[in-house]
């Protein structure tokens, strides 16, 4: 499908906890997921040009919910509950995984997943298993390396190789390293999201 990548319009459609709260699948989505804190917000604020229009928090776990954001009325960016938040109790992160399962395994319009991981730190276990999940599930398994203003520029790649290293990552076209304050490497991600829409879903048939 064609779509048009400069973002005009873009608002929070639907907050939804129960799969019967989800928006339609008309229209194709890519959904985010990492840790609590990880900056998945203040992504997808950059990518859709808007300051606050996702709820960002200094408090780790605040997205507890599926938030869908709508593009143009041409494809939704959606932003799973954080993971691993570790003052969270055994019963309440039940809660999440189950959120965010059900969602992974219920999208029909689900073209992609991107793991959101922090620059700074090594991928965790959960961050391993998440991934595995996604390359398991036959999408092609995208990685954003967030708060990349928050490093010297001498350890970027250093912090990279680690991250490709503990996840599995053979192919560097596969992550992007980015910071949401200076935008750095913007472009790059939206023609990956231009090409994942236009060629449509990562799956396998």
């Amino acid at each position: 499908m064609e779509v048009n990548m400069r973002i005009i319009n873009s608002d929070l459609e639907k907050i939804a906890f129960l799969k019967e709260q989800y928006p339609d699948e008309s229209l194709p989505e890519i959904a985010f997921c990492g840790r609590s804190n990880v900056g998945k917000s203040s992504f997808i604020n950059s990518i859709l040009d808007r300051k606050n229009l996702a709820r960002t928090s200094s408090k780790p776990g605040k997205t507890r919910t599926v938030n869908f954001y709508n593009a143009n009325n041409e494809f939704r960016l959606v932003d799973l509950p954080g993971y691993g938040y570790a003052q969270t109790s055994k019963s309440e992160k039940k809660k999440w995984a189950q959120v965010i399962e059900t969602y992974l395994n219920n999208r029909r319009n689900l073209y992609e997943v991107f793991l959101i991981v922090d620059i700074r730190h090594k991928p965790t276990v959960q961050d391993k298993e998440m991934y595995n999940w996604i390359i398991q599930s036959g999408f092609c398994g995208f990685v954003i390396a967030t708060k990349l203003d928050k490093i010297g520029k001498t350890i970027i790649k250093k912090n990279l190789n680690i991250i490709k290293k503990e996840l599995n990552i053979d192919d560097d076209n596969l992550i992007y390293e980015y910071s949401s304050t200076s935008k750095t490497n913007k472009k790059a991600v939206m023609e990956q999201l231009e090409m994942i829409l236009k060629y449509g879903s990562g799956i396998e048939e």
